[in-house]
């Protein structure tokens, strides 16, 4: 069946700005069945991502609905939905939308909340488009890219002292659930120093969306971010969209000579998205249910981080990996710590303790540390968790009693320097600390 070009944009019309029409008729097709959150359409030709309507074309309910293409079998194509499919019945009409997706992009973006595709959420009105790009961006040869060589003021002291951050460096948040991720993801966005901050709220609880910007973001925080939101009631394919849209836009403004922090929470959601898509369209579950495309897709879309070529902008990006029941050995965690440039581990036995951030030495690493670090600096920074690791190794024995002052000549220098090392461990919510006062702070702890 063909649709002719008239009725195509009478019924299209207002759909999106980006939807440029075709010069030629439409074939449309016709959907079969619905398995699952799967649809199965016969009789169009329609090519592994590109977009299409779902139209029931009801009496009285008129319904249409995004989806988008993601495996054929012969003449079946399979589809993806982005929204709800209440109304949708079998038979329904599938129109495959000529434009590509693009998206807009500009510094009108700044201040705005919006959505996996581009919409406003923050009731503004549309935003206005300097510039349409594509989903994916351009790969960089990573021979051209800029070497990490700057460090990074992100605010919080034990990071810059002791886990400093590289420009253009790509780490993860790796925690439980309820040990202070997102509140540490605030601190960074309102101390970190960078031209540009987008933030990713990638299958998160709606409730959090409103207070990560009001309360944790704040009016300063929001004028120089762009807020990109799926919540978790979303579908699975507009939350793997706003991901990779946060990202985009990550790109764009790098691409403009900018300087960017991109912090995306999560990056287990995202891979949890990629899970439902796969096994709804009939991918084998690999480890832990999920298959080989989300191991496939997590380096591609963390790769897309980091410099730029010489003399460009950069792009560091944190990403929260939620790791299921506090096991570090979560194959989500365990692929993502290879493809990052560092990690840090939340404890939650620190939060219980009331001790925030409730970043765990031990655990945690920055791998470029050593290139953006005087080597006094890194000498101070090592012996630092060479005490703090000590006391922790005897911690039961000193808590009991049971250590004898005299016996480890460490042990006792841990335990004289423990007040001196928790104190510069922990910071207040609203307490910015610099890089130069927490390598200051860090030498007066050894008294120097």
């Amino acid at each position: 069946m063909r649709l002719e070009r008239t009725s195509f944009a009478k019924r299209l019309a207002g759909y999106t700005e980006a939807v440029h029409l075709p010069e030629q008729p439409v074939v449309e097709g016709r959907l079969l069945r619905m398995v699952g959150l799967t649809l199965e359409a016969e009789g169009l030709r329609a090519a592994v991502g590109s977009r299409c309507l779902v139209i029931n074309d009801g009496e009285y309910h008129p319904v249409q609905v995004e989806a988008e293409v993601m495996g054929f079998s012969g003449s079946k194509i399979f589809l993806m939905p982005v929204g709800s499919l209440a109304g949708i019945a079998p038979g329904a009409r599938v129109v495959p939308l000529p434009d590509t997706g693009r998206l807009p992009m500009g510094m009108s973006m700044l201040g705005r909340v919006l959505d996996g595709a581009g919409n406003a959420l923050d009731g503004k009105g549309r935003m206005r488009a300097e510039d349409w790009v594509p989903m994916d961006g351009p790969t960089i040869n990573p021979l051209n890219r800029d070497p990490i060589s700057q460090p990074l003021d992100v605010g919080i002291r034990c990071i810059n002292g002791l886990l400093t951050v590289g420009r253009g460096q790509r780490l993860g948040l790796f925690a439980g659930t309820g040990v202070g991720k997102s509140v540490l993801l605030g601190m960074m966005t309102r101390f970190t120093e960078a031209e540009i901050i987008v933030v990713g709220l990638i299958g998160e609880r709606g409730r959090e969306v409103k207070e990560f910007i009001d309360h944790i973001l704040g009016e300063e925080g929001l004028k120089r971010a762009v807020v990109v939101a799926s919540p978790a009631d979303d579908a699975p394919l507009m939350r793997l969209r706003a991901a990779m849209y946060c990202t985009r836009i990550a790109e764009y403004f790098r691409d403009k000579g900018k300087n960017v922090l991109l912090l995306m929470d999560s990056l287990t959601r995202y891979a949890q998205a990629q899970r439902e898509i796969a096994l709804a369209i009939g991918e084998p579950p690999a480890t832990k249910g999920y298959p080989p495309s989300v191991f496939a897709k997590l380096p591609k879309l963390v790769e897309r981080a980091g410099n730029a070529e010489a003399g460009g902008g950069s792009i560091t990006a944190f990403y929260t990996v939620l790791s299921e029941g506090d096991d570090q050995q979560d194959p989500i965690a365990d692929s993502a710590r290879g493809v990052l440039d560092g990690h840090f581990v939340l404890s939650r036995r620190l939060a219980e303790e009331g001790h925030y951030p409730a970043i765990d030495i031990e655990q945690s690493i920055s791998r470029v540390m050593p290139q953006v670090v005087s080597e006094e600096h890194m000498r101070q920074a090592q012996r630092f968790k060479q005490l703090w690791s000590r006391y922790q190794q005897s911690r039961d024995l000193i808590s009991v009693g049971a250590y004898v002052a005299g016996g480890d000549p460490d042990t006792d220098l841990a335990i004289a320097k423990l007040p001196a090392m928790q104190q510069y461990l922990r910071q207040a919510l609203r307490a910015s600390e610099g890089l130069t006062q927490s390598s200051a702070q860090l030498a007066t702890v050894f008294g120097q």
